[in-house]
């Protein structure tokens, strides 16, 4: 049976660490790609993500509030992160401007 406990374990913390990474990858998106993106907003989904991180930590990944924030990662990482990420700039909060090759009028385009 040992070994069965010891498949749980890396279970549980395999979806432990995937319901944070993404609530992180959440947490760096810009509020208003959300809306561009025509999903739910930014705090509706931190809200959900940081729920199901929780419940990962102090459930059994066989219970039942445990299965629920296992859909809800599921969701955010195939539907609502490619959406985010199919946007201009990816979605992510720009701190400090642009990307590398924006000028002081907007992107680079080489001379086109």
């Amino acid at each position: 049976m040992q070994g069965f406990d010891g498949f749980m374990w890396l279970l549980s913390t395999a979806f432990t660490l995937f319901s944070g990474f993404a609530l992180f990858d959440a947490a760096v998106r810009r509020e208003d790609a959300y809306r561009a993106a025509d999903k739910k907003t930014k705090p509706f989904w931190l809200v959900v993500l940081g729920l199901a991180f929780v419940v990962s930590l102090f459930f059994e990944i066989l219970s039942f509030l445990p299965i629920i924030g296992l859909v809800a990662t599921i969701v955010y990482m195939v539907d609502v992160r490619p959406a985010l990420r199919g946007l201009p700039g990816g979605g992510r909060s720009r701190r400090g401007g642009g990307s590398s090759s924006d000028g002081p009028y907007g992107p680079y385009n080489g001379g086109r």
